[in-house]
């Protein structure tokens, strides 16, 4: 396997860091969003992407705008520019390499994903992990500050334990997104994973993908997992199980959605 470090530009010019891992010989390439304020290095999508390189898989996974290695300002970010960074992302390995077929996405990564998928034609098959079936379920993590946002336009929110900047603009971005819709006209193969212990993005919200969803669509329960995938044991268990799933797919594409 070869890890390249590489970068892109997002629609608004701005630098994105990314990783892309390539086998000897790739039969598909994947691309991963990770999670709301976390980055491309988080130990669980470095497991994931390693069992799927282990499958001949291709895994770009990047930084989104503001956060990890990638320019730009995360408070002037939200979830469009998180759609728009993974067109771009899309965009680098279809011109660079192959197009994604598969596309995964961590807690609100998954959410973009599914939002996004329409618009990655070569994509045959979603993935999302513990992830929201309304963009708008992740203010529930700074609840007690939206009252001080709406009024004040900006605030400072301790998030994971580091402090984030979240302007009016993103509450009302969010708000703005029907995900339920997008995901009822998807026309992808569908893999929901989800754990129902997660106590940062609910098991109700699985829920709400998978029904929207039409065929073919999987779900898989992750037992005692938390909402990071922290013990190494749950990572690889999804790793092994997104790259079971999807081999069928990579082959040609879903049976038409019913």
């Amino acid at each position: 396997m070869i890890k390249q470090k590489i970068s892109f530009e997002n629609d608004q010019g701005e630098s994105l860091a990314g990783l892309l891992e390539l086998p000897d010989e790739p039969v598909a390439y994947a691309l991963f969003a990770h999670c709301f304020t976390c980055g491309k290095d988080l130990k669980s999508a470095s497991r994931i992407a390693r069992a799927l390189t282990e499958q001949s898989i291709a895994v770009l996974r990047f930084d989104f705008t503001g956060l990890g290695n990638s320019d730009g300002d995360f408070s002037n970010s939200n979830f469009s520019s998180n759609i728009s960074d993974l067109l771009a992302a899309a965009a680098f390995l279809r011109r660079e390499h192959q197009a994604p077929s598969t596309l995964i996405g961590h807690s609100l990564g998954g959410a973009a994903v599914l939002a996004s998928a329409s618009e990655i034609p070569e994509s045959k098959a979603v993935v999302t992990i513990g992830s929201p079936g309304d963009a708008g379920h992740i203010k529930h993590l700074f609840k007690d500050s939206i009252e001080s946002i709406e009024k004040l336009g900006t605030l400072t929110v301790q998030l994971a334990g580091r402090d984030f900047t979240i302007k009016r603009q993103f509450l009302k971005d969010i708000d703005e997104h029907r995900l339920e819709e997008k995901v009822a006209k998807l026309k992808r193969a569908l893999l929901v994973l989800h754990s129902p212990l997660d106590d940062t993005v609910t098991i109700d919200q699985a829920q709400k993908i998978f029904l929207a969803a039409k065929h073919p669509k999987s779900f898989v329960s992750l037992d005692r997992a938390d909402h990071l995938l922290s013990d190494s044991k749950d990572a690889e268990y999804v790793a092994r199980c997104i790259a079971t799933w999807v081999s069928p797919y990579l082959e040609s594409g879903p049976e038409s959605a019913i």
